[in-house]
């Protein structure tokens, strides 16, 4: 019952956004004249992938865990007392978690590098790709080799043909398809390497959305190669090929390893809320941090386990561990696992398997 009153929202919220991407559609691409008919294979893929990823990011933001900690992120965010005392912050978060993620960098350059070619690959390439292919941005010819540059139907750039400006311009796709292979193939060679990757990745989930991108990356490229060395040969085939890369890699989105990016920034209220109330607890307005019974770590905030604990028993989960072990929340992640080991080593009669 409960999961069908979050269905209806999450449905309805999807269907208003693939509306309101339609008619930016038709805004910027003035009454879809200047909308180019043969990307609508594209544009079709995109009010799709938008469509879902609202109705998942919906029923993920509204089950009861995320709900409990996303509106405490924001209480906190809005805040005035908050905004004047972590001013810094938030910018600091989105560069720590979402542009620079040097969260990643602690766990090794060559995986940051991964992370930030992938990431930065797929986003630049999306914020050229999107408005090319809904007529918010196209070019006309002002005069022999002069070109203007159009958003939303307004001229904003004159540009010449044969400069440097013009170059990248019209290569913008290629430099970004080549950021996102050098992330892609130190992606794929930790995962024929890695032994703990080869043995927890799934075809589907880890795989697939990877080799969407490599062959919507390689067929770009392909696309300005038979434009500028083959004289157009292949290119109808190749476009074609694109295309279904792409729609297929968009529809992939909302259900695929790449979904975490549309749900990360979500993180950056929950760091907020766990800094608030730490900092409060620190200064004795609110009982002290707890600590882990087992090791003695300190927790996140005594008000995050509250909050963990509040939120289990509307959920009817109990992890209550006995009057010596107390509840399993309040025990640090490593104890907690180490907790685990400890039952399935009991419960296999003390033997290993």
């Amino acid at each position: 019952m409960d999961m069908i009153r979050r269905e209806i929202p999450a449905a309805a919220l999807a269907t208003v956004a693939a509306i309101v991407l339609i008619v930016l559609m038709y805004v910027g691409s003035r009454g879809f004249a200047d909308f180019d008919s043969a990307l609508i294979g594209y544009a079709v893929g995109t009010i799709f992938a938008t469509a879902a990823v609202t109705y998942r990011y919906t029923l993920w933001i509204t089950r009861p865990p995320t709900w409990r900690y996303f509106k405490a992120g924001w209480t906190n965010f809005l805040s005035w007392q908050n905004f004047r005392s972590y001013t810094s912050f938030i910018p600091a978060a989105w560069w720590r978690d979402i542009f620079g993620q040097t969260f990643i960098l602690k766990r090794g350059a060559r995986r940051w590098i991964m992370h930030m070619c992938i990431f930065w690959g797929v986003v630049l390439s999306c914020l050229i790709t999107f408005p090319l292919t809904f007529g918010w941005i196209h070019f006309t010819m002002a005069s022999l080799g002069r070109y203007w540059a159009w958003f939303f139907g307004f001229p904003i750039l004159n540009f010449y043909l044969g400069t440097v400006l013009s170059f990248l311009i019209f290569h913008a796709l290629d430099f970004t398809a080549v950021i996102l292979l050098i992330g892609l193939a130190i992606a794929f060679g930790r995962r024929v390497s890695d032994l703990g990757l080869i043995t927890t990745q799934r075809f589907g989930f880890d795989l697939v959305p990877l080799l969407l991108l490599f062959a919507i990356a390689v067929t770009g490229l392909a696309l300005t190669a038979s434009s500028e060395f083959w004289s157009g040969k292949f290119y109808s085939f190749i476009a074609s090929t694109h295309e279904v890369a792409v729609v297929g890699w968009l529809i992939s989105l909302p259900f695929g390893k790449f979904f975490h990016i549309v749900e990360r920034p979500a993180s950056i209220g929950v760091t907020l809320y766990q800094t608030v109330n730490q900092d409060i607890e620190r200064t004795g307005e609110r009982p002290a941090i707890g600590r882990c019974r087992r090791c003695g770590v300190e927790l996140p905030s005594r008000q995050f386990v509250e909050d963990l604990k509040v939120t289990l028993s509307e959920l009817r989960q109990t992890y209550d561990l006995g009057a010596e072990r107390g509840v399993l929340q309040d025990y640090c992640p490593t104890c907690k696992r180490l907790l685990r080991g400890e039952a399935y080593y009991e419960l296999m009669g003390k033997r290993f398997l």
